[in-house]
């Protein structure tokens, strides 16, 4: 559902009335009212009236053609101003040297047209959305990131562990045959010299033998 108001002959000039026009352009109408209702321009109440009719005009065609509106669904699909006629007062003014200038008062015409359906997306809601889609495709990419990570830091965990705990292994082993060999040194000095006698005279005995079994 659209409708349209227009105001004719609106005293001021249309350069002037862009500047609030261009406030409530693709707005909701609550937004719009409220914005030239704050606004400190000539033109802010003569719009707001205009604004008002066309709300008005779009309720009045909604109960002719048995539709419900909720005026606080409509948006201003369109709005601009134009160059209305200059009327010449024929009034003249002072100007310098002598001279004198014509006044000239300028008129516009203010149209807007509010509509009920669907407003399209601003490039802010599309760069929002584009952002959304972003951060939603890369939650799982993190979320599994996030899975990894704990693995890793075990893993590493491990391997220091292992790392401190072979050294120790190595220095236990070679503390192991130090103290052997140690055990060694002592029981051949603590042999007596008739053990060590009796020792040699064995493997003598041996040798003999062997040499004996060598000749047979």
């Amino acid at each position: 559902m659209e409708a349209i108001a227009k105001t004719k002959h609106l005293k001021g000039s249309p350069r002037k009335a862009r500047l609030v026009i261009d406030l409530i352009r693709g707005r909701n109408v609550s937004q719009a009212l409220a914005i030239l209702k704050f606004t400190d321009k000539r033109a802010a109440d003569p719009i707001e009236k205009c604004l008002n009719s066309a709300i008005a005009n779009a309720t009045f065609q909604a109960e002719q053609q048995n539709i419900a509106i909720d005026p606080d669904d409509l948006w201003v699909k369109s709005c601009f101003v134009d160059m209305g006629a200059h009327k010449n007062r024929r009034r003249m003014r002072p100007a310098p040297q002598g001279r004198a200038y014509r006044e000239q008062r300028h008129y516009c015409h203010i149209t807007i047209q509010v509509s009920s359906d669907e407003a399209p997306k601003t490039e802010k809601e599309l760069k929002a959305e584009a952002a959304k889609a972003k951060k939603a495709a890369a939650a799982p990419k993190a979320e599994k990131k996030k899975a990894a990570a704990p693995k890793a830091k075990k893993e590493t965990k491990k391997a220091k562990a292992e790392e401190v705990e072979a050294p120790a292994e190595a220095a236990e082993q070679q503390d192991a045959k130090i103290t052997a060999e140690a055990a060694d040194v002592k029981n051949t000095a603590t042999q007596n010299p008739e053990e060590l006698n009796e020792t040699k005279q064995a493997d003598e005995k041996q040798l003999d033998e062997n040499e004996q079994l060598e000749r047979q």
